[in-house]
């Protein structure tokens, strides 16, 4: 956990940092080849692959204590057991988004730094293959972790779901305080996924509706 927490949480300290200070901004796409869009795309996607580098190792351990890929629900989406349930978990995390945001709204028109956006900028339309991959990548490591391994072994050490719940949504937060006060707004997404996987024990069905959630939100941005 903190192998996959650590750089998550530093990272989002540093771009919060940057933001408050006025020194930089956190780009959704950022540039690493500025004569080619098509390259800094493709060098993009290698460059976010290292988000799921501890997802194989989660996986070994939980395979060493019996915790198999079947046992854990991680299999093959099908429509009934996973896609279809996983539009309902996207779309009440959105609606409960769109409900935290409205109180904010007056504060955010006065304070508006109180924010730190995620901008697309100016990319060509393909740039949805990559994030298509974003979102996929994001979704497997965060719900293989947070879902698959930490519920798994507070599950095993004893703890209650309510407790366990608490200190997952609690972690899930903490590496998106990059977003300033829009972190609270990942609060509804963190509990739905992991109530989620409390109440049915599938990993599919949570990491399905997380790569819904995010493709579609960053779809509509790059074509838009």
């Amino acid at each position: 956990m903190i192998a996959f927490l650590a750089p998550g949480v530093a990272a989002a300290i540093v771009l919060l940092a940057q933001h408050a200070s006025g020194v930089g901004t956190v780009t959704r796409f950022p540039v690493y080849i500025r004569q080619n869009q098509l390259t800094n795309m493709l060098v993009g996607m290698l460059a976010y692959l290292p988000v799921a580098s501890v997802v194989p190792l989660a996986l070994f351990l939980l395979n060493r204590t019996g915790d198999t890929s079947a046992r854990l629900g991680l299999e093959a989406p099908t429509v009934r057991m996973d896609v279809v349930p996983a539009l309902g978990l996207a779309a009440a995390s959105f609606g409960s988004e769109v409900v935290l945001l409205i109180p904010l709204i007056p504060l955010l028109a006065s304070h508006s730094s109180l924010l730190n956006k995620t901008p697309v900028g100016h990319v060509p339309g393909y740039y949805v293959i990559w994030g298509l991959m974003i979102s996929a990548t994001t979704a497997i490591a965060e719900e293989v972790v947070m879902n698959g391994y930490l519920m798994t072994r507070l599950h095993q050490f004893g703890w209650t779901p309510r407790s366990a719940l608490i200190l997952a949504m609690a972690l899930r937060t903490s590496y998106h305080v990059y977003y300033g006060i829009g972190f609270v707004l990942t609060i509804p997404f963190a509990y739905f996924m992991t109530r989620s996987f409390q109440k049915n024990g599938r990993l599919t069905r949570p990491i399905v509706a997380h790569f819904l959630f995010d493709a579609t939100l960053i779809t509509i941005s790059i074509l838009t």
